[in-house]
């Protein structure tokens, strides 16, 4: 390819480069240009996975995850190194690892490698273009695929920080709900069962994989408006009278009035959640009487997910049922406390449900 050609090909990219948000897509996209550009067979993009020492492939031309040990290798020595690396004769160098191409029955005959640097000057991983398809690779390949490599670099390390920046979300959201349930007697693995219990749900309606992950976080702040519920009431043993049931009823509403005004997608799907969790299938829940599908398919899902784990746990005031008491009770509620469609979701995936059971069991 001309070097008017190559001007002309990454023009053409630059502006789809600059306008994706998805790291995985553009990740993709970057490999595919690269191997366009430098006019190879294939690319890879080597992540190092510190943990396990090893790299693995994000992107990778024509085959499945590799995973290689982070010092072996044409793409361990560039990480060790932290330097470009040209091979014109892959099987004449001793740093090649020939092991892949045994494992994919692929034959690499020359190797363009670089590094991928994050701001501090730490590797994350490596670059990799394979079998330039006319000749050797040259100065001007090397200097394009950093280039490229710099995008690449920008992309993984924004993905990292929003990943980390989730998590302590996603952690923060959970302790402030197990907060509201600390003077209950529910556990901090009843929030997280609840909330993956919904995901399973969530999942099995075909919603998007972003909306799930937000109902794994929301469902579990259900009950985050006891916080404004009089110690008296909330810790009171035996039945409350008519009025403290009232006050303690409101919990509902508390919990909508404390998240309803977040720009948060997430927060704004807890907030219904919160409202609507006790409200039932045919119209005699609290606070609203909400009938169907009046009741936001959020605190729906999130109904069947906390009753069926309080059923089966144990608490002060009862001992577990058994799985099988619990979905007997569960289905006779079917088109009068819950939504008979995911009724029916969730007792088809019983199986996977106890899997979580078992995962997070109480201590």
């Amino acid at each position: 390819m001309s070097e008017l050609g190559r001007v002309k090909l990454l023009l053409s990219a630059a502006e789809r480069i600059s306008k994706e948000q998805d790291t995985d897509r553009l990740l993709v996209m970057l490999s595919d240009l690269a191997r366009e550009v430098l006019e190879v067979d294939r690319c890879s993009l080597f992540l190092l996975d510190r943990e396990r020492n090893e790299l693995w492939t994000k992107v990778a031309h024509g085959v499945d995850e590799i995973r290689v040990p982070a010092d072996r290798g044409i793409v361990g020595w560039v990480a060790q190194k932290g330097e470009s690396l040209v091979v014109n004769d892959a099987y004449s160098d001793p740093r090649f690892n020939p092991e892949v191409d045994k494992e994919t029955g692929y034959r690499t005959r020359n190797i363009l490698a670089i590094p991928l640097f994050d701001k501090k000057g730490g590797i994350l991983g490596v670059f990799q273009a394979v079998n330039k398809l006319k000749g050797s690779f040259t100065h001007e390949d090397v200097e394009l695929f950093t280039l490229l490599g710099g995008y690449a670099s920008s992309a993984i390390e924004t993905s990292i920080l929003q990943a980390k920046l989730k998590e302590a979300y996603r952690e923060a959201v959970m302790r402030l709900s197990y907060a509201a349930e600390y003077k209950d007697p529910e556990t901090y693995n009843h929030i997280v069962r609840v909330g993956l219990f919904a995901r399973l749900m969530a999942q099995e309606l075909g919603l998007d994989e972003e909306v799930c992950e937000n109902i794994t976080i929301a469902a579990p702040m259900h009950d985050i408006g006891k916080i404004g519920i009089p110690d008296a009431i909330l810790l009171k043993k035996g039945r409350l009278n008519d009025w403290e049931w009232e006050v303690m009823k409101r919990h509902t509403i508390i919990g909508y009035e404390i998240l309803k005004d977040s720009s948060s997608e997430l927060l704004q799907m807890a907030s219904l959640i919160a409202l609507d969790h006790h409200e039932k299938w045919d119209g005699t829940g609290y606070p609203y009487g909400k009938k169907g599908k009046e009741i936001s398919l959020w605190g729906r899902i999130t109904s069947i997910a906390d009753v069926f784990d309080a059923l089966m746990s144990k608490r002060p005031y009862k001992e577990p049922w058994s799985l099988e008491r619990t979905l007997e009770h569960m289905k006779g509620l079917r088109e009068k406390s819950f939504d008979p469609e995911l009724v029916d979701i969730f007792m088809d995936n019983i199986d996977r449900v106890m899997e979580i059971r078992e995962k997070y069991r109480d201590e």
